[in-house]
């Protein structure tokens, strides 16, 4: 059975195709023409296995991703099979797909909420997960200024990330990207949160990524208050693992503000931005994302495969 390592998926996926993949996944997923699986988590002591599946017929795949965490450090693996027939197609490495389906549907959100205008773009957290969102933003919008915050930070990382995204990266303090931020990511394993929610700019759109705990949050009470809109991935799982919603006060106003991605991303480009509001998505990663990015690296990997084999033969 076929191996895909992360190497090579980084090779095989660019940001407009896993993008495309994840958008007809979601439509399709609304419409009940695609099923997932809420996370299980089960642990012992500091070990934690985790699984999710999905099954989208029309991209003929179905699959789980299966991942443990200890001490912090996350190993994944996909398993993915022929939706059709059944048949085991592939095992592929899951960090680069996990890295390039959140920032993949940040950036499908945003479209549908944010500023189309938005020039300054803030990151807070240059994991994984921050410079990958920090790429695909700055290849969807028109963006002028990076600003970056982690605790590690210093001038090789931004210089290094400046070449990466093509535009002047600046270092600062959360506070401060919060106030200059058009487009606001956080993407961190802080459990509390990041800035005070009151000085977001107004028409900001924030990408919350870095946690799918309950326990833990970036956003604070003043930042959801002052959301007209709070997209979610699926409500079924994202209530029952986001911190930044679980800990709000009641009176945040959550669940009359949910919005699934599903119904986002029906909107036209810009159609839900608010210039007087805040828009913000809280991601915590669900099935069909792996799923779908899986499928269309395995089909690409195939199509080279069989272009490499035409060549050969002649």
């Amino acid at each position: 059975m076929l191996h895909l390592t992360d190497q090579q998926l980084h090779e095989l996926l660019d940001a407009a195709a896993v993008q495309g993949v994840l958008e007809q996944a979601f439509l399709e997923f609304g419409q009940g023409r695609a099923a997932q699986q809420r996370r299980v988590r089960t642990q012992v002591g500091e070990t934690r296995l985790s699984t999710l599946g999905a099954v989208i017929p029309s991209q003929q795949v179905a699959g789980a991703k299966i991942y443990t965490t200890v001490r912090g450090a996350f190993n994944f693996v996909i398993v993915l099979f022929d939706a059709l027939s059944g048949q085991a197609l592939a095992t592929l490495e899951a960090g680069a797909i996990t890295q390039w389906r959140t920032a993949a549907c940040s950036v499908l959100a945003a479209r549908r909420g944010a500023n189309p205008q938005a020039q300054t773009l803030g990151v807070l957290g240059l994991g994984a997960q921050g410079i990958a969102h920090a790429m695909q933003f700055c290849q969807a919008f028109d963006v002028r200024r990076l600003l970056v915050w982690s605790p590690n930070v210093n001038e090789e990382r931004c210089r290094k990330l400046e070449l990466e995204c093509g535009v002047p990266v600046r270092a600062m303090r959360p506070e401060e990207i919060a106030v200059q931020a058009d487009i606001l990511v956080t993407a961190s394993r802080s459990r509390e949160p990041l800035f005070d929610g009151r000085t977001l700019k107004p028409g900001c759109f924030v990408a919350a990524v870095g946690s799918s705990l309950p326990v833990a949050r970036e956003l604070d009470d003043a930042c959801l208050e002052r959301a007209g809109t709070v997209v979610v991935e699926w409500g079924e799982q994202t209530l029952a693992e986001a911190g930044d919603l679980i800990l709000a006060a009641p009176d945040c106003g959550i669940h009359g503000k949910l919005c699934e991605l599903s119904d986002w991303l029906q909107l036209d480009p810009g159609q839900g931005y608010d210039a007087q509001g805040i828009c913000v998505y809280k991601s915590v990663g669900v099935a069909i994302e792996d799923i779908a990015v899986a499928g269309l690296a395995y089909r690409r990997y195939q199509l080279g495969k069989a272009a490499q084999e035409v060549v050969a033969a002649h």
